[in-house]
């Protein structure tokens, strides 16, 4: 069978399918290189609810208790640490009307019976002592966790090598449909002949030609921006991963071990642009050192712009489709790292069973097909 994509998705799919004894090919020409290298692996079904978006809070919620055995099982099979913390996020406001909005998304967590915690400007600096005095405020989410998402792609390239699983470098630009069954995918060096499609390519998922246009996801582009500085682990400026609203503009700040700060993300409507721009980079600065003020001494390492696939509802699209051997397993936008578990259940239980998980009915990729003629 054939996964289109090595991303963290596809390549947490291949790894469980070829652990179910299947026998898969990965297609990609820079596996690891897209949106999952960006990422800043945040874990965090509470921190990143938002209104509308019920259904999906499950899935999160139901893949973050995956995350330790994932972690631990993927460590194993690849020898590589992939820097699992479970120290929990901290959010917090800069002035009175950023406090007003997170006491707002606080109110709704709570509503949703989500274990969420008020603390004082006090509270959040004995916490993280290295906040900015200006501090008005802040909400702990102690089951929000971080991975890195470098480490982990490294991981499951280490891990699917070792399965078995083929990695092919090259795109798949097209599939061969007879009837109503896929039946290859197709690159620049030709068809490869298959039963079983997983696309899981992220962005382009939808930039694959030969199938009905019902068939294909509604996939697009959503751009971000994202940073990376450098610091003395020896004196890390923060214990744990912090978001933030600064006079309105919302910013994250994970720390990793080895002494990186990832600062992101921009959430951007450009379509398939991943231009570095110094509005985006100044901003996203601005909030970090108003928040945390050390933030102005580190070195600046690296400025990244990758493209997460977002969809009409923000959800991702996992299952069949309405070519028999099509499956989706695409369109996770922001949330790509942490449901890298549960996609992966999702899709072996798809391609080796024919069944959907009641965890994932809600994620039909038909929910927006249009009926295939007959």
């Amino acid at each position: 069978m054939a996964v289109v994509g090595g991303g963290v998705i596809g390549l947490a799919c291949a790894w469980r399918l070829a652990q179910r004894g299947a026998s898969v090919r990965v297609f990609d020409p820079a596996a690891g290189a897209g949106a999952s290298h960006a990422a800043a692996g945040m874990l965090a079904p509470v921190t990143e609810v938002h209104h509308g978006e019920e259904p999906l809070l499950a899935l999160n919620l139901a893949s973050a208790q995956l995350w330790p055995a994932f972690a631990a099982e993927l460590v194993e099979a690849a020898g590589i640490d992939v820097g699992y913390r479970t120290g929990g996020t901290l959010a917090v406001a800069l002035d009175d009307d950023d406090l007003r909005s997170l006491d707002e998304l606080r109110g709704f967590q709570e509503s949703l019976r989500l274990s969420v915690t008020r603390l004082t400007s006090r509270e959040c600096r004995a916490r993280e002592p290295s906040l900015s005095p200006r501090v008005r405020g802040g909400v702990l989410a102690a089951n929000d966790h971080q991975v890195d998402s470098r480490l982990t792609v490294q991981a499951l390239l280490a891990a699917v090598e070792r399965s078995g699983v083929t990695l092919v470098r090259e795109s798949v630009t097209a599939l061969s449909v007879t009837g109503r069954a896929v039946t290859a995918v197709h690159t620049t060096s030709g068809p490869h002949p298959c039963r079983s499609v997983v696309v899981a390519a992220g962005s382009w998922s939808a930039d694959i030609d030969g199938s009905p246009p019902a068939v294909m996801p509604p996939v697009r582009p959503v751009k971000g921006q994202i940073l990376r500085l450098r610091f003395d682990p020896a004196a890390a400026p923060l214990q744990g991963t912090v978001r933030g609203l600064a006079a309105g503009r919302s910013v994250y700040l994970v720390p990793r071990s080895h002494g990186e700060l990832v600062v992101g993300a921009t959430v951007e409507e450009v379509g398939f642009d991943t231009t570095l721009t110094a509005g985006a980079v100044h901003d996203l600065l601005q909030a970090a050192i108003d928040l945390v003020p050390e933030v102005a001494e580190l070195e600046l390492v690296e400025a990244t712009a990758r493209l997460r696939p977002g969809t009409p509802d923000n959800a991702p699209l996992l299952g069949p489709t309405g070519l028999d051997g099509l499956v989706l397993a695409t369109g996770h936008h922001r949330n790509g790292v942490l449901l890298a578990p549960i996609t992966a259940e999702v899709i072996v239980s798809v391609v080796t069973a024919g069944t959907v998980p009641p965890v994932a009915v809600g994620f039909d990729p038909g929910r927006f097909q249009r009926c295939i003629s007959a």
